[in-house]
């Protein structure tokens, strides 16, 4: 009589196959999401450079917190995920810089994105100020004299 089915050593070489292939995939997809969190972050620092020179054309200053392009404004400047400092693994803030001005308007601004898990959500930290220019660092907080992107 002839028995249907798998034997043993039949299925022990099926599940060594796929631990194999799952070895080789899921390094490159964790790669793949590190990159796509670094380019959302360059992305978001990206729309709040914009948003805070918009701001800045409407109001007598730039922005002081990043909170500030989104709360009371109609149309906010920027979403409600970003305006909440955490998107797609990274940190955002924004400061208007020190000091303002007699009437309290800030005369620039700078803005940061730093991975909320070193290594795993990002591995560069990022910075963007009035300039526009959007510089990373990866070892240290990026600052105006960090690399520039290019």
């Amino acid at each position: 009589m002839k028995r249907k089915g798998f034997t043993l050593v039949e299925i022990m070489i099926v599940v060594a196959i796929i631990a194999l292939l799952a070895a080789i995939a899921i390094p490159n997809l964790l790669r793949a999401r590190l990159a796509a969190n670094e380019s959302a972050a360059i992305a978001g620092l990206k729309t709040v450079a914009s948003a805070a020179h918009t701001y800045r054309a409407a109001n007598p200053g730039y922005p002081a917190v990043l909170g500030t392009l989104y709360n009371n404004l109609t149309p906010p400047y920027i979403d409600s995920v970003l305006a909440s400092g955490v998107k797609q693994g990274y940190n955002f803030a924004l400061a208007g810089l020190e000091p303002p001005d007699a009437n309290g308007n800030y005369q620039g601004f700078s803005a940061t994105a730093i991975p909320v898990t070193e290594g795993t959500t990002g591995n560069r930290r990022f910075f963007v100020d009035t300039s526009g220019v959007i510089r990373y660092n990866a070892t240290a907080n990026a600052t105006a004299t960090s690399n520039p992107l290019e």
